[in-house]
C-alpha cells in the first residue's frame, strides 16, 4: 500500500474521512501483553499445527507449558492457558533481579533430535547458578553449540538474573534455520525493579479511575526511568512461514514413525534432511496469527496453540508502550498509522543521552514513521494518539450534557476544567483544544456547526459491516450525527451500544506489499486494527 511520507492529519485527510476513521461497533476483542510469571518456568517443545484464515493447517513446533505455569498476568484475562505446545511460546514475565529458571523438556519428534532455548542478553548457566552470578558443577543437557541441549525425551535447565529491564527475546539454539522456522521462539518481558515516581497518579491514571476502568498494565513505567512511564502496553511478535520447510518436516517425520522402531532415527543431531533454501514464505503473522484472526480475543478456543492477539485499543492522550520483538529471517518494516513511535529501548539497552549525571541523562531514540524489526531484535516504544493537527473538531460538540467546553491546560489539551478541578471524565477527556468547535463539514447533520472545509458522502455508500459507522466524530451519539439519513449501522445489528463507543479505527500493518496477504492473498498477514475511543467508553482488556 502507498502511504504519504508526511503524517501530518492534512495529508491523511482523505484516508481518513473514507476508510481510516471508522466507527468500531463490533464486539471487543482487546488485546494487552499476556502471559506467565515466574520466575521458575517448566517448559516443553512439542509438536503441533496452527491455522491461518485460508483455512491451512500448519504443522508446526512450539515451546509450552509442561506443568502449570506460577500464574497468569495479567490476572483478570479471561480464559488464560498455557497449552504443552503453542506459537509463539509463553511469554515469560519476570522481575529486574529475579534468579530465573527455565527447564526445557524437548518432546519433539525423534527425527528433530536435541533443541534448546538461548537467552540473548543474560549470563545463563545451564550449570549451578552462584549468588555472585558465577557458574559452578557439571551442566545439564548435552552440549551443543551454542548452549546446553535437550536431547529427545530428556531435559536441560537454564538459569540466569534477570539483570535487564525491558523486552527480550528467546528462541532455540539448535540448527536454528529449522526450529525457529518451526516456531520455536517466545518472549521475555523484565519489569523493573523501581517505579518513578513521576509514573505514580498520572493524568491517565486519574481518568482510568473517575471512569471506573481496570488497569491491565503490568507495571506503570517499562524502566527505572521518568521517560519510561505508560498507560497501557501491547506485545507484537512478527514471524513468517514457509509452509514448504513445514511440509518437508511433517512428511519426514510421519515417514519415519512408519518405521519399525529398530529403524526409526536414534541420532542426537536428527535425521530430517530439509531444504531450508530457497526461502518462499507465504504466511506472516503477528503473535502467531494472520489477520483477520489477528484481531480475535486472547486465549480465544478456536486457536489452541495460538493464545495471543493483536488488537491495539487506547484512549487519547494514552501513552502506549509497544514491545516489539523480531523472529524468523525477514525484516518486517511495521507501520502504525495515526503517529510516529518514539523508541526507548533496544533489546533491553534504554538509549539515553551521555551524561555523568544519570539523573539528567534524558531519553534518546529516534522516532519512527515505521518500527522495523530485525530478527532477534527487540524494541521497546511509546506510542500515543491526540488528534492534534487534526484541524477539525473531531468530538463534533452536541452530544447531551455537553457545553462546548474545553479550556487548554499548559500543552493545549482539555485535562482541567475551568474551575481547575480535573476533566477526567468528561467524554472528550485530552481534546486538543485548539480544533474546538472547528466544523469539519460545510452541510453538516446533527448538531455540527456549518463552515467546515469539506462535505462528506453519505455514509451508506462508505459502510463495511460492523467495521464502520459512517461518522467521523469521536464520542457518545457519534452515530447519530453521522452524514446521510439512516444511521450506520442499523441499529441493533451490532454487540455495542452506538451513544457508548464512538471510535476511530487506523490500519496498522507492515510496508512490505506481500506481508499483508495470506497466501498471496489479500487482506492477510502482518494486518490489524488500532482502536481510539473517547473516555466515555471503558476499555476492558478481560473481554
Amino acid at each position: 500500500m502507498r502511504h504519504s511520507t508526511n503524517k501530518t492529519w492534512i495529508a491523511k485527510f482523505s484516508l481518513l474521512a473514507a476508510l481510516a476513521v471508522v466507527h468500531i461497533l463490533a464486539s471487543p476483542v482487546q488485546a494487552a501483553a499476556p502471559g506467565i510469571t515466574g520466575p521458575t518456568f517448566d517448559l516443553t517443545a512439542t509438536p503441533g499445527f496452527i491455522t491461518q484464515p485460508d483455512g491451512a493447517s500448519v504443522y508446526s513446533w512450539g515451546y509450552g507449558c509442561n506443568t502449570a505455569p506460577g500464574g497468569f498476568s495479567p490476572a483478570s484475562i479471561a480464559g488464560a492457558n498455557c497449552p504443552t505446545m503453542q506459537l509463539p511460546g509463553p511469554t515469560l514475565i519476570v522481575t529486574e533481579g529475579d534468579t530465573v529458571s527455565v527447564t526445557l523438556h524437548n518432546n519433539l519428534p525423534v527425527t528433530a533430535g536435541n533443541t534448546s532455548i538461548l537467552f540473548p542478553g543474560f549470563q545463563v548457566c545451564s550449570a549451578t547458578l552462584n549468588q555472585d552470578g558465577t557458574c559452578t558443577g557439571a551442566a545439564t543437557g548435552a552440549p551443543g553449540l551454542l548452549t546446553s541441549e535437550a536431547v529427545n525425551g530428556s531435559t536441560v535447565t537454564y538459569s540466569f538474573v534477570a539483570s535487564a529491564p525491558g523486552t527480550h527475546a528467546y528462541y532455540s539454539g539448535t540448527q536454528a534455520d529449522l526450529q525457529i522456522e518451526m516456531g520455536l521462539y517466545g518472549a521475555i518481558i523484565v519489569l523493573p525493579k523501581s517505579i518513578p515516581g513521576n509514573c505514580m497518579g498520572t493524568l491517565n491514571d486519574q481518568a482510568k479511575s473517575a471512569n471506573s476502568e481496570s488497569d491491565f498494565r503490568l507495571a506503570p513505567a517499562a524502566f527505572n526511568h521518568t521517560s519510561a512511564c505508560y498507560d497501557r502496553e501491547y506485545l507484537f511478535q512478527f514471524s513468517e512461514i514457509d509452509p514448504t520447510i513445514h511440509q518437508q518436516v511433517e512428511e519426514q517425520v510421519l515417514a519415519d514413525q512408519a518405521k519399525a522402531q529398530n529403524l526409526q532415527c536414534t541420532q542426537p543431531t536428527g535425521c530430517l534432511v530439509v531444504k531450508t533454501e530457497p526461502y518462499v514464505p507465504a504466511y506472516f503473522m503477528v503473535n502467531g496469527r494472520s489477520m483477520p484472526d489477528l484481531m480475535d480475543s486472547n486465549y480465544a478456543v478456536h486457536y489452541p496453540h495460538q493464545p495471543y492477539n493483536g488488537n491495539p485499543h487506547m484512549h487519547p492522550g494514552e501513552m502506549t508502550l509497544l514491545r516489539i520483538v523480531g523472529t524468523g529471517r525477514w525484516q518486517h518494516p511495521f507501520h502504525e498509522h495515526g503517529n510516529h513511535v518514539r523508541v526507548l529501548a533496544r533489546d533491553g539497552n534504554l538509549l539515553l543521552t551521555a551524561n555523568a549525571d544519570p539523573t539528567k541523562q534524558k531519553l534518546a531514540g529516534p522516532l519512527l514513521f515505521t518500527t522495523t524489526t530485525t530478527p532477534g531484535q527487540t524494541i521497546d516504544g511509546i506510542f500515543q494518539w491526540t488528534g492534534k493537527g487534526l484541524n477539525w473538531d473531531v468530538y463534533g460538540h452536541g452530544y447531551a450534557g455537553d457545553q462546548s467546553f474545553c479550556t487548554p491546560d499548559a500543552n493545549g489539551y482539555y485535562t482541567l476544567k475551568s474551575d481547575g478541578t480535573s476533566a477526567a471524565a468528561e467524554p472528550n477527556y485530552y481534546e486538543w483544544c485548539g480544533d474546538h468547535n472547528k466544523a469539519l463539514e460545510s452541510k453538516p447533520f446533527g448538531q455540527v456547526g456549518s463552515g467546515g472545509p469539506v462535505t462528506l458522502p453519505d455514509a451508506n455508500i462508505l459502510t463495511n459491516g460492523a467495521w464502520y459507522g459512517g461518522s467521523p466524530y469521536l464520542g457518545p451519539e457519534a452515530t447519530a450525527r453521522a452524514v446521510g439519513n439512516t444511521p450506520i449501522p442499523p441499529s441493533g445489528t451490532v454487540g455495542n451500544s452506538p451513544s457508548g463507543e464512538a471510535g476511530f479505527a487506523y490500519m496498522w500493518h507492515s510496508h512490505n506489499e506481500r506481508e499483508i496477504t495470506t497466501n498471496n492473498a489479500f487482506p492477510g498477514g502482518m494486518m490489524m486494527m488500532m482502536l481510539v475511543d473517547p473516555r466515555a467508553f471503558v476499555i476492558d482488556e478481560a473481554k
